[in-house]
């Protein structure tokens, strides 16, 4: 399989180093915990848009001896989680490079199907849903935890931080994705055949020194760096004079005590009839 399977799953936000050390911070008893009531031993699981696979050891732990499989657009992510797999000493997951909107398994060949924060880059989100229904058991489990850029914030915002993660949502919308797509969990089931949603919502909070540093190095490397502001600039979702208010701003953020920032994510689990 190609590497780059679909033009409809470009990420357009790239992945660089420091985005990547934002998805290791990601555990399933950190940002799976919604789920994990749910699994049990021998269930075998599907973790669409796996990334460098630090969520995926988790729950594959919570299945043994059951087996996951993990899928990423980019090779490069497939090599990571195969790495952190085999750190884990994790023998029951395995990976490969695949499409969500075209999964290469057989019909009702899985138990759960788990997506972490990916539904919201992907234009054609009906159809990853569609596939995962096709790919589930009856009576088998879905799970999506998406973020809501609307409900997330940066605080104090200096009169400017609001702006900044306006900017982002404009990028991911420009780039047909879903900013608001923990909102639409319950809604974007319901219409793909599930059933029995159960509903929830949790933030990342980031508010220890260490955090902030975190956040400011992501901000600073990755948000503003010249790959991701020249994008910006090119959708017409910002500009030079914004980019410095924003920088200006997140550098008086990082040394303010009462500095916090937190994403918010809406969580669903549902049913196969």
């Amino acid at each position: 399989m190609d590497e780059q399977t679909s033009p409809d799953l470009d990420y357009t936000l790239g992945f660089s180093e420091e985005f990547l050390d934002s998805l290791m911070r990601r555990t399933a008893k950190t940002h799976a915990a919604y789920l994990l009531p749910h699994l049990k031993p021998g269930m075998r699981l599907l973790d669409i848009a796996c990334g460098p696979g630090s969520i995926t050891v988790g729950l594959a732990q919570a299945v043994e001896p059951g087996e996951v499989h993990g899928i990423e657009i980019e090779e490069s992510q497939v090599s990571m989680a195969q790495a952190v797999a085999a750190r884990y000493q994790q023998a029951n997951v395995a990976y490969q490079v695949a499409d969500a909107t075209d999964l290469p398994f057989d019909d009702g060949f899985f138990d759960v199907v788990h997506c972490h924060d990916a539904l919201i880059h992907i234009p054609d989100a009906t159809a990853v849903l569609s596939e995962a229904r096709r790919v589930l058991k009856p009576g088998g489990i879905v799970a999506f935890r998406e973020l809501i850029c609307g409900s997330s914030f940066t605080y104090p915002e200096f009169g400017v931080l609001d702006r900044a993660w306006e900017v982002f949502e404009d990028v991911i919308a420009t780039a047909d994705g879903h900013p608001q797509m923990g909102k639409e969990l319950k809604t974007r089931l319901d219409e793909a055949g599930f059933v029995d949603s159960r509903i929830s919502a949790s933030f990342d909070l980031y508010a220890t020194p260490e955090d902030v540093a975190f956040i400011h190095s992501i901000v600073d490397q990755w948000f503003l760096s010249a790959d991701m502001q020249d994008l910006a600039i090119s959708f017409g979702a910002s500009s030079d004079e914004l980019v410095g208010g924003i920088n200006e701003a997140y550098d008086r953020w990082k040394d303010h005590p009462g500095a916090v920032c937190a994403l918010a994510f809406g969580e669903a689990v549902a049913f196969k009839p």
